[in-house]
């Protein structure tokens, strides 16, 4: 369960925009406000199968959109590749430390660093 509202809050984080307003606070009230079908419903004097209907189709389109752009997926990818560059970049560091003692290298590796921790950040 913990892994489907993972996925449904980046699913919304990434395309949310691209919702119709209803659906945008039908979802958000679900997922991020951890409301009931039955609160929802009963908030905007619609039936639950109505909210159902509601948050169910912008999951679908959500899903879709992914499917098709694949921009979350590529997200994770780029994040963890990233990751690996700044443990790349400590070990150059540490080389650089024990071995060479260059200022330049030493320049070099804490900018990439510090654009690598930045990228990651964002």
């Amino acid at each position: 369960m913990k892994n489907q509202a993972y996925r449904m809050a980046m699913l919304y984080d990434f395309y949310g925009d691209l919702l119709t307003d209803r659906q945008k606070e039908f979802y958000d009230l679900y997922y991020n406000e951890d409301l009931s079908l039955a609160e929802i419903a009963e908030n905007y004097g619609i039936t639950r199968q109505g909210v159902r209907d509601v948050i169910v189709r912008a999951e679908a389109y959500l899903t879709e959109i992914e499917d098709k752009t694949g921009l979350i997926r590529r997200f994770h990818t780029m994040q963890s590749q990233l990751r690996e560059i700044a443990d790349c970049v400590r070990q150059v560091t540490d080389l650089n430390d024990k071995r060479l003692g260059s200022d330049e290298l030493e320049v070099l590796a804490s900018r990439i660093q510090s654009l690598t921790d930045k990228l990651i950040q964002e």
